[in-house]
């Protein structure tokens, strides 16, 4: 049996045990090792899983991935965040569709509290829907906001869905995270910018708070609110500049950042201890999920490069079939289009990886660049209809009076932005790259 056709055997049986609804670490890890011990043996095939097993416990920037979720669970279950959405609601309500550019603003801070979508998606909510509905906000404006916002939570760092493309793809974190700042930034700008020219069209989208309401809200309340609000980037201030500057490793600053969050809800009063149990629990489960998937993806990985399937198929697509890397780089992104309409993000990446990832550097590319790319598609992906899984998230969290239908139709403008956003990273890389370089030079 030639290596091309044991490749795609083994493709299309890690995708039909995924389709019988199992585990993603379960599936890739087991095709992995059964493939590994037909291929090479006992020895060979054992070796393998022990091997990159081996390089997980020996990888010490994985080290930040527990670190950050719990800044991120600390900052949301002791209801600091609430303190930021305040704040917005105070200084930016006077302005037409202020709230939802507000809302934006939330979701940039949550995400450099937590690097993770759902975590955005619940605070949007829980704190911002029932606002923004109760002001007179039209409600697919809303629920296209707080989904596209909440996707910002994979490419703001410290994204976890980065820190997994890291360890896969054998890229450093802190470039990696670095180099999805301005991309971030920029397409929550280009957010920014689609509300207010939306909403200066139709004022009736994102009314102004009233003159009476704004009156009722004193300077000293909002100066109250403004130091309130501007804990969390303290908290993050404090974490990155000692790492951009090179004082501290990126371990290091994870762990100032841990302790930094935990300290300030402790000074607010807010560290009780069902939140510490909380954030802690919740942090056990996802780190521990996310080094499943990272160990299976390294195991499959490996039986991969035993096969030299990447050459194989980067020669089928360059020489055969006579495509410009830049095409195939094209056809990747809308494959994983395809797949973010019934997968997530991880399972997506976990899925391909082993294909992708080395295709991309055969072809010539800058892999930290790519990976920004990978994380823009996986936010498309998010709100791509039927399944996208923004969708479902929104539906499960929002109110009776918002329909699916509202959902499904709030989010062309936003995908639309997204897209425009993509765009502009493949066209100019050093948007992404410099400043990775300009750190790590």
């Amino acid at each position: 049996m030639s290596y091309e056709l044991i490749a795609l055997l083994m493709f299309s049986t890690m995708m039909l045990m995924l389709l019988t609804g199992q585990r993603v670490f379960g599936a890739i890890g087991f095709v992995a090792v059964v493939a590994a011990l037909l291929l090479w043996g006992d020895r060979g095939g054992y070796d393998i899983g022990y091997s990159a097993l081996i390089k997980l416990m020996n990888w010490y920037p994985m080290l930040t991935l527990p670190m950050f979720v719990f800044m991120g669970y600390v900052l949301s279950e002791s209801k600091i965040a609430d303190d930021l959405y305040r704040m917005f609601h105070v200084w930016m309500g006077g302005v037409k569709g202020g709230l939802a550019i507000g809302t934006i603003g939330l979701m940039v801070l949550v995400s450099a509290m937590n690097g993770l979508s759902v975590a955005g998606m619940a605070i949007g909510s829980t704190i911002a829907l029932p606002e923004l509905l109760k002001r007179g906000y039209d409600k697919k404006m809303v629920t296209g906001v707080i989904q596209a916002g909440s996707s910002l939570g994979i490419l703001v760092p410290p994204s976890v869905v980065l820190v997994l493309y890291a360890m896969i793809a054998r890229q450093p974190v802190g470039q990696l995270w670095l180099a999805g700042i301005l991309p971030g930034l920029m397409m929550a700008a280009l957010f920014i910018l689609y509300i207010v020219l939306r909403c200066r069209a139709n004022p009736a989208l994102g009314p102004a708070l009233s003159a009476e309401e704004r009156a009722e809200v004193t300077w000293a309340e909002k100066l109250r609110l403004l130091r309130a609000g501007l804990l969390p980037v303290g908290i993050f201030a404090v974490m990155m500049v000692p790492f951009v500057k090179g004082w501290t490793s990126l371990v290091e600053a994870s762990a100032i950042g841990a302790i930094a969050a935990f300290l300030a809800a402790l000074l607010k009063g807010r560290m009780s201890w069902k939140v510490f149990e909380t954030a802690t629990r919740n942090t056990l489960g996802i780190s521990c999920m996310f080094m499943w998937i990272i160990l299976a993806a390294l195991a499959f990985g490996a039986v991969f490069d035993g096969l030299g399937a990447v050459k194989a198929i980067s020669f089928l697509f360059t020489e055969q079939l006579g495509l410009s890397p830049w095409m195939i780089l094209i056809l990747m992104q809308l494959s994983f289009l395809v797949m973010g309409s019934f997968l997530d993000d991880t399972a997506m990446l976990v899925i391909v990886a082993p294909l992708y990832v080395p295709l991309v550097g055969e072809l010539g590319f800058d892999l930290v660049w790519y990976g920004v790319l990978y994380t823009i598609t996986c936010q498309i992906a998010y709100m791509t209809p039927p399944f996208g899984y923004n969708l479902f998230l929104m539906r499960a969290m929002a109110p009776p009076e918002i329909t699916l239908k509202d959902i499904y139709g709030s989010i062309a403008p936003f995908v639309t932005v997204m897209v425009i956003a993509l765009a502009i990273v493949m066209a100019f890389p050093s948007i992404a790259t410099w400043l990775p370089n300009y750190v790590y030079q």
